[in-house]
Order: structure tokens, then C-alpha cells, then sequence
């Protein structure tokens, strides 16, 4: 029972918080995967580069700064058309799913993650992914809800006040 108490807790918390189960990365990691993508330029072979820059991606959309994500979803998207393999593509997009959600753009990132699964249904990254969405977007509507219930109560109460006054 207590258990239950607690999981309880912990889901509400992270309704309000926004908990969910995608990792953030720290400015110190998206400077180090710029240090490796820097060397790599230096006359490394391309898979090394396109492995550093994929890293480098990965660290952008998952940085907890705006222009960081903005960042990563712009090399992402100039970098999907010369993917050769479908793993890498699969990759992409999912990165590139990550980094509109950190954005806020749910609907993108929900269209991004759906193409995941389509060829990986059991893709735990992208399952994972979806279920934050999902709750995301579940959030935003009962907040939404929230509020539009807050303004009519606002406004019966104004009207009925009026009504009241006017009445004396």
C-alpha cells in the first residue's frame, strides 16, 4: 500500500514538474563533442567525423539550452538526406524527434517517433519517447482545460455580481 501511496506522489509530481524520462546533457558535454568534432576536421576519416558529429547532435538536442536544440535539429535535418544506411536514418529521426519535443513542438516530434517505430516497434528509445509525449500532451490539455474552466467561472462570477449589484 505504501508503495502505491508513493508511485502516486511521484506521478503527480512529475505531472507538474514535467518528469520524464529523456536525459539532458550539460554545456560541458556539448563543448567536449565540439573539441572531437574539431579535431576529427583535422584529416580523420569520414565515418570518424560523422561519428563525432553525430555525438555532437545527440548532445545539442539533448542540452537543456534553446539554441543548443535549435542547433542540433538544423544539423540533423541537413545531414538526414546523405544518410546511407537505414540504422542511421532510424538514428536521425529519432534525434531529430528528441529535439523538436525539447522544442515544444509535440506534433513534429510525435510524426518523427511514429517513422521510428514503423520500421523498430519495440525500439525502447522511441517507446520511451512516445509515452513523454504523450503525457506531455495529456498535460497541456488538462492545463488547458484548467484555465479556459478558470475564465468562464471568472466571468459567471462577474456577470452574477453585476446582476447582484444591479439588483439593490
Amino acid at each position: 500500500m505504501e508503495a502505491k501511496i508513493g508511485k502516486f506522489f511521484e506521478s503527480v509530481g512529475n505531472f507538474f514538474t514535467g518528469g520524464d524520462q529523456i536525459p539532458w546533457c550539460d554545456s560541458d558535454i556539448v563543448a567536449g563533442c565540439e573539441r572531437e568534432v574539431a579535431e576529427a576536421e583535422k584529416g580523420s576519416s569520414d565515418k570518424l567525423k560523422g561519428e563525432c558529429i553525430m555525438r555532437l547532435s545527440w548532445a545539442l538536442v539533448h542540452s537543456k539550452r534553446a539554441e543548443d536544440v535549435q542547433r542540433g535539429i538544423a544539423m540533423l535535418e541537413a545531414s538526414l538526406s546523405g544518410s546511407n544506411s537505414p540504422l542511421q536514418v532510424r538514428e536521425k529521426l529519432y534525434l531529430l524527434a528528441v529535439g523538436y519535443y525539447r522544442s515544444g513542438n509535440y506534433s513534429k516530434s510525435r510524426q518523427l517517433v511514429e517513422r521510428c517505430l514503423e520500421n523498430a516497434p519495440d525500439w525502447r528509445q522511441a517507446l520511451t519517447l512516445k509515452k513523454a509525449l504523450e503525457d506531455k500532451i495529456t498535460k497541456d490539455g488538462v492545463i488547458g482545460i484548467g484555465i479556459a474552466a478558470t475564465a468562464v467561472g471568472l466571468v459567471a462570477g462577474g456577470i452574477a455580481a453585476a446582476l447582484s449589484a444591479r439588483k439593490k
